[in-house]
């Protein structure tokens, strides 16, 4: 067996296939030990699979032992061959193809360095990395400058830095069509939070220590946590507004926190305690 294939069944199919194709492309290869051009394929894909070094695995199962699995991904005739793409599959072929053939199918489905790169600076971000995360992105989009959700996970980084010039150009730098993308919607609200705030965070919660009442003091905060994801916090100073005054500012603690709502998606454990906070101040 080719040390980048897997015999897949029923008991791995999970595994290997659907989360394993979160990692890197899964090629499945639908055969049979009667089937003739299955024989003539499955060395080919096999060699390919070692060529790639683990860039994708080829997942081997037989359509005979695995009716289910085979019915379930619309197999009619072997051998088929399937791609899997983050649980999704994207490509497909039928029958024993030259190599030639094979290897611009796999080509078709596998990532792009700037889509490898990508992937990594996500998880640097999650980490906290942001900074790392940008040097990445600004490489990938070096060569790949129409790549999309790169352009995005650059903006999230920049934004995180606090580089909010940067950020600005690079949310203005984004395809229209980007912009009904609900991270990107949320990015935008973070940048027009941090773009109201003209104080620093450890001299407004000074001003606010001394001074509960400082009400103008507890918005800004709230807008300096919502700018660095603290949604809690910001939506603390912003429930003691409302009940401080709902006049103030024109009701602005009332509508940030909507805001912050819509922001979080409007509904989550979060969301729904300060929904009742908000309406017990309210009523």
């Amino acid at each position: 067996m080719a040390a980048h294939s897997i015999d897949v069944g029923a008991e791995n199919f999970q595994e290997v296939v659907v989360e394993g194709s979160k990692r890197a492309p899964v090629i499945i290869d639908f055969w049979a030990p009667w089937c003739g051009p299955c024989r003539a394929l499955k060395p080919v894909l096999e060699k390919l699979a070692d060529e790639y070094a683990g860039r994708f695995t080829l997942a081997k199962i037989n359509s005979d032992e695995n009716q289910d699995i085979a019915a379930s991904l619309g197999v009619r005739s072997i051998p088929a061959v399937k791609a899997v793409v983050d649980g999704k599959l994207v490509d497909e072929f039928v029958g024993a193809l030259p190599e030639s053939q094979v290897r611009a199918f796999i080509e078709r489905v596998l990532p792009s360095p700037a889509d490898l790169a990508l992937k990594e600076a996500e998880l640097l971000i999650a980490a906290g990395h942001a900074g790392q995360a940008l040097a990445l992105l600004d490489a990938a989009l070096g060569s790949e400058p129409r790549n999309e959700p790169a352009k995005i996970a650059r903006l999230e980084a920049l934004l995180l830095l606090d580089r909010l010039d940067e950020a600005r150009s690079a949310l203005a730098d984004l395809s229209p069509l980007s912009l009904d993308d609900a991270r990107v919607a949320a990015l935008k609200a973070r940048l027009e939070f941090a773009d109201q705030v003209s104080e620093d965070p450890t001299e407004l919660t000074r001003r606010i220590e001394s001074n509960p009442g400082d009400l103008d003091a507890r918005l800004q905060l709230a807008r300096c946590y919502v700018h660095s994801q603290a949604y809690e916090a910001a939506l603390e100073q912003l429930i003691e507004i409302v009940r401080a005054d709902r006049s103030f500012g024109d009701d602005i603690g009332r509508k940030t926190m909507v805001e912050v709502f819509n922001l979080l998606g409007g509904q989550g454990e979060l969301v729904g305690k300060y929904r009742r906070l908000l309406s017990a101040a309210l009523y």
